[in-house]
């Protein structure tokens, strides 16, 4: 049923000189990109996980599959992709490995916020670059003291003579030990700017964060600034312009990508308990057959197929720029990643002490589900867009 309503949407989205979008085009996306994550990233999450570095070879088969800038036009070298098939790809990235998944989170949001709000000189200089994987993008908003307040942002921007000259700390950097190009949510004065900064500015410092409790392989980083000078040019946008327009839109896009996230999280656990309770028995009967199992199966798939509609509807919503959309995100997000952290607490409960052992599939998609519901609007933060927005929802 799922994909009949991802076939329905792609449909309406595809434009006349489209005709094989109205052949099957779900399926057979999916099938594309199940078939590149089970050879390609599959295999390796659970080293990705232990060992909390990233294999160049994913990103270079990200790259070379045209994932990466998966939504950019196709003038800047990307691929024109539409939002179902883009939550598709972020729901299989995320049903074998959440930090692969983040990768195109983070990327990604740099991309979409540059061909969104970057002048004809901005997207011709970075976009290509992103779109093939020369480059990688990473959005630097988090401070010690500022997360979800992003009024609270520190990190400062000086106009001098030519450019900026940035100084703070920006903390919980999403492959922020790779990523060649930053967008850095600054204050310049009393307002917000977003900045584009090389990686290899002079006065730029980076600090490995280790040891997360999910998306190990994420490659977190602190990023100090100390007196980096920002060339003017590289101002996204217009200053006062950073938080309400540039940082909104990339989160946006970051928060489905998320949602989508979640929902491949939890299909993983379906996928995990339906293989553990069928092989293993107890009191002589296949736990699937027990009741109080059948219940916490059903209770999985149903909220994970939920999610994965909510997901739907909000990429269908982005897709056609529906004035509501910005609220759906954070309805999807807020639905698929309650979920994926039910259907991972089950997974470990049905599992047992296998579901606590380390190396275990089940510890880690708990581990990853858990962080899903703190990154990009917590929960809190979610229930109270919602709630202040529910007439959009009715």
């Amino acid at each position: 049923m799922s994909a009949d309503i991802e076939n329905s949407l792609l449909s309406a989205l595809s434009a006349a000189d489209r005709p094989e979008a109205r052949e099957d085009p779900a399926g057979t996306w999916r099938r594309e990109v199940r078939e590149f994550v089970a050879s390609e990233v599959a295999p390796l999450a659970e080293q990705i996980d232990a060992s909390q570095e990233f294999p160049a070879s994913v990103i270079r088969n990200l790259r070379d599959r045209g994932y990466l800038g998966f939504l950019l036009e196709r003038q800047f070298g990307g691929q024109g992709g539409d939002f179902i098939r883009y939550g598709i790809l972020c729901e299989e990235l995320g049903r074998a490995c959440s930090s692969t998944r983040s990768l195109l989170t983070v990327h990604d949001m740099v991309a979409y916020a540059i061909g969104r709000w970057g002048n004809p000189a901005q997207k011709s200089r970075w976009l290509p670059s992103l779109a093939n994987g020369e480059k990688l993008g990473a959005f630097c908003i988090s401070e010690e003291s500022a997360g979800s307040d992003t009024a609270a942002i520190q990190t400062s921007a000086v106009p001098v003579n030519g450019g900026f000259v940035v100084n703070g700390k920006k903390k919980w950097v999403t492959f922020g030990q790779l990523a060649d190009l930053l967008l850095v949510l600054v204050r310049c004065g009393d307002k917000s700017a977003a900045l584009l900064v090389d990686a290899n500015t002079p006065g730029l410092a980076r600090r490995p964060v280790s040891g997360m409790l999910g998306m190990r392989g994420a490659m977190l980083a602190e990023l100090a600034f100390d007196d980096c000078f920002v060339p003017d040019a590289n101002l996204l946008a217009r200053i006062g312009f950073g938080t309400s327009y540039v940082a909104t839109s990339a989160l946006q896009l970051g928060r489905y990508n998320v949602a989508c996230g979640s929902v491949g999280i939890g299909q993983a656990c379906i996928d995990l308990c339906l293989g553990r309770t069928s092989e293993r028995s107890q009191f002589g009967a296949p736990l699937q057959d027990h009741q109080l199992v059948q219940r916490a199966l059903t209770d999985m798939l149903v909220d994970v197929r939920a999610a994965r509609l909510v997901c739907n509807q909000a990429g269908y919503s982005l897709a056609t720029a529906h004035p509501n959309a910005l609220v759906q995100t954070f309805e999807a997000k807020y639905v698929a990643s309650r979920a994926a952290m039910r259907a991972a607490w089950q997974a470990v409960q049905l599992h047992g002490a296998v579901g606590c052992a380390v190396g275990s599939a089940a510890s880690r998609l708990f581990r990853d589900a858990k962080v899903m519901e703190i990154i990009e609007g917590t929960h809190e933060i979610c229930q109270m867009t919602l709630a202040r927005n529910a007439s959009a929802l009715t």
